[in-house]
């Protein structure tokens, strides 16, 4: 797995949050993959979700951010490829109980559900929490597939 190395993509709905992502990570020495898009021309959501959750099931990437009006799309899209766990997030509490109990690899935003400042806070909440293992939170991650 390449240690510190986050892809993201967006929709159309979230080029300049992925953009203010982009920098905030690199910022903190993150090496960021940048799967798209770039501009607000219409794409297709499931495109760019599958791009970032293969980026991150073959090891190209330690984790994954997906952005879309809801990020409910994107994130089904990401989840189906097998050893992802995307999680819709749309505060600080839901992001951190879904690195604490789920071992979210894959943060899901929706642009039209939070504004920029829960999502910064959500990016925060991200990449400061850790799993917190255990018995129970390890054997329901197993059943997931």
């Amino acid at each position: 797995m390449s240690e510190g190395t986050i892809a993201i993509a967006s929709d159309h709905a979230g080029p300049s949050l992925k953009d203010i992502f982009k920098a905030k990570l690199e910022e903190r020495g993150y090496t960021v993959l940048d799967l798209g898009t770039h501009g607000a021309e219409s794409v297709d959501y499931p495109d760019y979700g599958k791009a970032v959750g293969e980026a991150v099931a073959s090891g190209e990437a330690d984790r994954g951010i997906v952005i879309c009006g809801t990020g409910i799309g994107i994130s089904i899209a990401a989840n189906r490829i097998p050893g992802v766990r995307a999680a819709v997030c749309h505060d600080v509490t839901s992001t951190k109980l879904a690195r604490e109990h789920n071992d979210a690899n894959v943060l899901a935003l929706g642009v039209r559900v939070i504004g920029p400042e829960v999502a910064l806070d959500c990016l925060d909440a991200f990449f400061a929490t850790e799993f917190s293992g255990g018995e129970r939170h390890v054997r329901r991650i197993g059943k997931l597939g």
